[in-house]
């Protein structure tokens, strides 16, 4: 891709990283909007020599736009940038929200702007460590017209990244998927650090990581096929032992436990690895745990240290 001039509005842990990929890969980064003191910090540090500008200014310096806000902001972003004739005919627009896709980008579009959605499915630190991570990134895209789809891959590849089409009316499904492995993952690791503590392990996060890193290798390569542990063998004397306990002792997880419980079980007989008569007695258990549950009492969040 030759050359653009990019500007960035919403200096956050995406529009920092992405910014600083594309200097990298010979682009011209002529001026960015933030505002927070994280921002002015990921700026200087990841951007140095940037102009930090009003979101209309950057608009007006650049070919190529990227709206980097939080998903609920974007809308008003775009309307308010075109109402003011920032944007404009013939520019290329493109926003990194997973959920959205070109409809939020309809004001653009209107006059004339080549929009797209460029979501990098990547969770980010917004340091430089996140910049060697983008190398084999998927990116969900979605654009319009063929022209437009092969900028968006371009751009893609300037970052290092992969191409991913998503049509317009899966970018919600998309992103679903994406916050459910991603975000409920790091709910679920932590309350296993909790549970483990609450047993005395004085390094939770090392006793999980090679048996989470498995897992996840695992899981990731054979979908429910590398599924072990109690629910899978029917062991309901050992789920009947782990709802005690953790009622016991950590009872703030017990809601995740139960309800990730009656997931996995679902899946293993569906499957047909577990026999209906024991999955029933596991369910019976479930939902015991279900009508003794109490309201969990107020406890500190711990910050682990990986």
């Amino acid at each position: 891709m030759n050359p653009l001039r990019v500007g960035v509005v919403g200096a956050g842990r995406v529009g920092a990283v992405l910014a600083a990929a594309l200097r990298s890969a010979g682009h011209s980064i002529v001026a960015v909007a933030g505002e927070s003191d994280a921002s002015r910090g990921r700026i200087a540090d990841l951007l140095p020599g940037v102009p930090v500008e009003k979101p209309t200014a950057v608009a007006r310096a650049c070919d190529l736009l990227l709206l980097t806000v939080p998903d609920d902001m974007l809308g008003n972003v775009v309307k308010t940038m075109t109402d003011a004739g920032a944007i404009r005919p013939g520019m290329y627009v493109a926003h990194t929200s997973g959920r959205h896709g070109l409809a939020i980008l309809e004001p653009a579009a209107a006059i004339g702007a080549h929009v797209m959605a460029v979501h990098p499915a990547m969770t980010f630190s917004g340091t430089s460590v996140d910049l060697a991570r983008l190398t084999g990134c998927v990116f969900g895209l979605t654009a319009a017209t063929p022209a437009d789809r092969a900028f968006a891959e371009a751009l893609v590849q300037d970052l290092g990244g992969k191409p991913m089409w998503v049509p317009e009316e899966m970018r919600t499904l998309y992103h679903a998927g994406l916050a459910h492995g991603a975000n409920h993952l790091v709910t679920l690791v932590t309350e296993a650090m909790e549970i483990l503590a609450a047993a005395g392990a004085t390094d939770p996060a090392g006793t999980l990581r090679p048996l989470l890193t498995a897992a996840l290798d695992n899981a990731l390569d054979h979908g429910d096929a590398a599924l072990t542990g109690p629910i899978v063998r029917g062991d309901a004397g050992t789920v009947a032992a782990h709802l005690d306990d953790i009622r016991t002792n950590a009872p703030q997880t017990l809601a995740s436990y139960v309800s990730m419980a009656r997931a996995t079980l679902d899946r293993a007989v569906s499957d047909g690895r577990l026999l209906p008569i024991r999955a029933l007695k596991i369910k019976n258990l479930l939902d015991e745990a279900d009508r003794a549950a109490v309201q969990p009492l107020p406890r500190p969040i711990h910050t682990w240290n990986q």
